[in-house]
């Protein structure tokens, strides 16, 4: 795949970014005088687990914020934004989300779909949500007055998950929390940082964002940590999030580390770098899909770049053919195809391509997809550009070869 001019610029500008995001990563260890003795463990409890909770604040500087939780106990992102939104919300108060719909995963915590499991709906806790214009952009009219007297936390979708729109910028995010702040200055401001770590020079939680939470199999985990998530802002309302991992009392003192701290210390220093290759990747995915003529977002000419790439295929045989041509180009299990299945927090099929080190782990690369109209692909990571270079070559070739089987009459 030739490189243009053109595209050596945006990779390089990529490249400046990743170098103030490391500055802002080194800054911390100094700071915190990270050592080989942070690498150790303690088994049990977890009390007085130094590299853990040396971790936290290294973390918490990184990101911005007053405190941060950094815990393999996570077992993914939502189960660190679920706990974060039981840590916040009590029955009587509303949750208003303000960015469209949540990622699928979310609506079950929420109470929209299934019964039984403990949902927020099911604690007295109710939902409201402010839908995103025709232009896939904040309503911000109706924002200016959408705070009602119980609104208790305001949640902020910043990736574009399975939607066609653009992820929030920094500059947008800070103009959310201002309007909604204006309206109630107490409302707890959350954001939902999956996949938007590193992507800009500030996080969330340096523009007013009071509590943030994200996967450390995504952006922050620079590909090395083996499992875990996050949540980081102001310290009450990272100690109630805390408190509904563990418990009451035990709260951010639990939580042994497992010996993982080096790996969760060096995934956090290639974070940077492994953001920037994804972004580079995944500009190449747009270039190379928007040339075949395919609606992509972002497209070729964004100036915001982002680790998720969404393209419209427009027919379930292409988004097959598109993740098997992907799953043949990753370092793990290439030999198999994958096939649509029912995924426990969604609902409908999805197939998901991802031939990892860590399953799941979708900051080295993955792409996947609702079966669904208009049959999207969402590709995310991707450990060097190159790689996916590759990809884009493969996935080409594969839709381009896919033919769409025509429904009768």
């Amino acid at each position: 795949m030739p490189l243009e001019p053109s595209l050596l610029q945006i990779l390089y500008a990529i490249d400046a970014q990743v170098k103030h995001n490391l500055e802002r990563v080194l800054e911390a260890f100094r700071q915190h005088r990270v050592g080989s003795h942070h690498f150790t463990s303690v088994s049990g409890y977890g009390h007085d687990d130094l590299g853990r909770d040396t971790l936290d604040r290294v973390f918490a500087d990184i990101m911005q914020a007053e405190a941060a939780l950094v815990r393999s106990q996570f077992v993914s992102g939502t189960h660190a934004i679920a706990c974060a939104l039981y840590g916040v919300l009590r029955p009587g108060d509303e949750c208003l989300a303000v960015a469209g719909a949540p990622y699928d995963t979310l609506e079950e915590v929420i109470g929209l779909r299934s019964t039984g499991q403990g949902s927020l709906a099911e604690f007295g806790i109710s939902y409201r949500e402010l839908p995103l214009t025709t232009a896939a952009t904040i309503d911000w009219e109706a924002l200016a007055t959408a705070v009602k007297p119980d609104t208790r936390l305001v949640h902020i979708q910043r990736s574009c998950g399975y939607s066609w729109r653009s992820t929030l910028t920094i500059a947008e995010i800070e103009r959310i929390v201002t309007i909604v702040k204006g309206q109630n200055p107490h409302l707890v401001c959350f954001v939902d940082n999956c996949y938007g770590e590193f992507l800009e020079n500030r996080e969330p939680t340096a523009v007013g964002v009071d509590l943030m939470a994200g996967s450390l199999i995504k952006n922050p985990g620079g590909t090395l940590a083996p499992t875990g998530g996050y949540v980081a802002g102001r310290a009450d309302l990272v100690e109630a999030a805390a408190c509904r991992l563990t418990a009451p009392g035990i709260g951010s003192s639990g939580g042994s580390s497992l010996n993982l701290n080096r790996l969760l210390y060096q995934g956090l220093f290639l974070a940077p770098q492994m953001v920037g290759e994804a972004m580079k990747g995944n500009y190449l995915l747009a270039t190379t899909f928007a040339g075949l003529g395919y609606a992509v977002n972002p497209g070729p000419e964004a100036t915001q770049r982002d680790v998720i790439q969404a393209i419209e295929l427009g027919s379930p045989e292409k988004l097959v053919a598109f993740c098997r041509a992907v799953q043949r180009q990753s370092p793990i299990d290439a030999y198999v195809d994958p096939v649509p299945a029912v995924t426990p927090g969604y609902d409908c099929p999805l197939i998901m391509a991802g031939g990892t080190f860590i399953e799941g782990s979708t900051s080295e690369l993955s792409a996947d997809g609702p079966l669904r109209q208009p049959y999207r692909v969402y590709c995310q990571g991707g450990t060097h550009w190159s790689h996916m270079a590759l990809v884009a070559e493969a996935a080409a070739r594969a839709v381009g070869a896919a033919t769409t089987v025509l429904p009768p009459g």
